[in-house]
């Protein structure tokens, strides 16, 4: 197979937390001649990928810069608060950023969650991820505030996590540059969206059936007429039926 044999590829970037594979699936079913390839990417470079082209469309978290950018929105998630499985918090089903005012909670350099007011007292120094503030919580030194997809991402046997209430929230939207839609986007948001591959406005709606020819009738079609003074139910061995004659 020669380069310009082969076949275009699907770009599509994803963020820690999202799992893409059941669309994934649904694409190689699909599409199985296009190949998708997928690339890891964190929150905040995410999208500066799509804008550069080194991804056809991408999983990314709102809120972010949507200059040049176009998104539908997907589902909000659920925000915990990571800690220690010994921790009095893990005592309660929920709780609000005020029940950690006396505990030091991280804010990575890689948050996602924006806040008007950080709960908790500051740690001394950001941690440079989740995954850095997590060992930290492991450590008993704080705790984390994240969406739930983060916190079983990096679960671990001696954490927990509990919901927390007036909290913000991250949601995850499906984004591409504005100005490249292209036929395989189209194809991807129509699998997204839960488009059937019959929908009329997916890019590739089935092909209808050919109709199929009848079958000529045999012979002229044309109804005979019996002729003159026979009876059509006659047979061949005379009336049926009839008055026997009289013997003379």
């Amino acid at each position: 197979m020669t380069g310009s044999e082969v076949p275009p590829s699907f770009r599509l970037a994803y963020v820690p937390g999202v799992i893409p594979g059941k669309w994934v699936r649904i694409w190689h079913e699909r599409l199985p001649d296009i190949p998708l390839d997928l690339i890891q990417a964190t929150a905040a470079e995410a999208p500066d990928m799509l804008r550069r082209r080194d991804a056809d469309a991408g999983f990314v978290r709102l809120p972010f810069d949507r200059t040049d950018l176009s998104a539908i929105p997907l589902y909000t998630e659920t925000t915990v608060v990571v800690i220690p499985k010994d921790h009095i918090v893990s005592a309660a089903d929920e709780v609000s950023p005020a029940d950690l005012a006396d505990d030091v909670v991280f804010h990575p350099l890689d948050e996602t969650l924006e806040w008007d007011v950080r709960p908790g007292r500051p740690a001394i120094e950001r941690p440079a991820t989740t995954a850095d503030a997590v060992e930290l919580v492991a450590a008993g030194v704080g705790l984390l505030v994240v969406p739930q997809s983060l916190a079983r991402l990096h679960h671990r046997k001696d954490l927990t996590y509990r919901p927390v209430t007036d909290a913000p929230q991250s949601r995850v939207a499906l984004s591409w540059r504005e100005d490249a839609t292209t036929d395989m986007v189209e194809d991807f948001i129509g699998i997204v969206r839960g488009r059937t591959v019959n929908s009329t406005r997916g890019r590739r709606p089935a092909a209808p059936e050919p109709q199929k020819k009848k079958r000529p009738e045999t012979g002229t079609g044309t109804r005979h007429k019996p002729a003159a003074g026979k009876n059509p139910r006659r047979g061949s061995g005379g009336v049926k039926g009839g008055k026997p004659r009289r013997r003379s």
